[in-house]
């Protein structure tokens, strides 16, 4: 059998603060293997993002162990946390991080900065990117220029272009509109499918109906499978509100 490609292993992290502790994760469990996609489901504030930034070595748990592609990131060093970030996971933040002074192709072309090949190659392999993603008219264009939707493509194809094993995503469809969000989901399973990768997505409201491998729901600190399908189906399906008024009585 093969190995999952990132298992967390009794995950839990707790922060200090003047007057307490506060314990956001609490023995977390479970795993990723490559071809998979799966979501997560959590109100703002349970510690989605707290834990995206622990997969892929920005931040330690407490306690527990987390594993990528069977190396213990804890026994790894912050240049070689650093490599496997730059290397084999790929983060799409939900703040996206363009930088606004570069336009959409300056700022995917950037992403190879460290590789060994030349400017034109780049670029060519940046443009080819951005066309097949449906931005071939707006390779130009710097970041206040584009829509939200376009915004959130470059932010992708910024990720895409070092050909990941494994996809963070953070809100990912946040703010966009439905046929949008839509359009961004399948954009990400289809280079799952294409390259065997694993995608994990974060969200906190509702997601397009689209399927998906596994989905977990993080609550009160833990996280556990969803598997009741007319539920599930709810969920994705429902408004944000009612989203979460279902995540919180499941």
């Amino acid at each position: 059998m093969t190995p999952p490609l990132l298992r967390c292993q009794d995950v839990s992290k707790t922060f200090q603060t003047s007057q307490k502790k506060i314990e956001v994760l609490n023995n977390i469990e479970f795993h990723i293997c490559s071809g998979e996609t799966i979501l997560l489901f959590g109100k703002s504030g349970q510690g989605k993002s707290v834990l995206l930034s622990m997969l892929c070595g920005l931040d330690d748990p407490t306690s527990g162990n987390i594993y990528f592609d069977g190396v213990w990131l804890r026994s790894c060093t912050p240049k070689q946390l650093e490599t496997i970030r730059r290397t084999h996971i790929g983060i799409i933040f939900q703040n996206l991080n363009l930088i606004p002074s570069w336009t959409a192709i300056e700022n995917v072309e950037a992403a190879l900065e460290d590789i060994l090949t030349s400017p034109k190659t780049k670029r060519k392999r940046a443009q080819a990117l951005l066309e097949e993603i449906g931005l071939a008219d707006r390779l130009n264009h710097l970041p206040g220029e584009l829509s939200m939707g376009e915004q959130q493509r470059v932010a992708i194809a910024r990720t895409l272009i070092r050909e990941p094993k494994l996809i963070l995503a953070d809100e990912p469809t946040g703010d966009l509109d439905a046929e949008t969000a839509e359009q961004i989901v399948y954009l990400l399973r289809s280079y799952i499918q294409k390259t065997n990768a694993a995608l994990f997505v974060a969200t906190h409201g509702s997601f397009p109906d689209i399927h998906f491998d596994r989905t977990l729901i993080l609550n009160n600190g833990t996280v556990s499978p969803l598997s009741n399908q007319p539920m599930r189906k709810a969920i994705i399906s429902t408004h944000s509100k009612n989203t979460l008024s279902l995540i919180s009585s499941y």
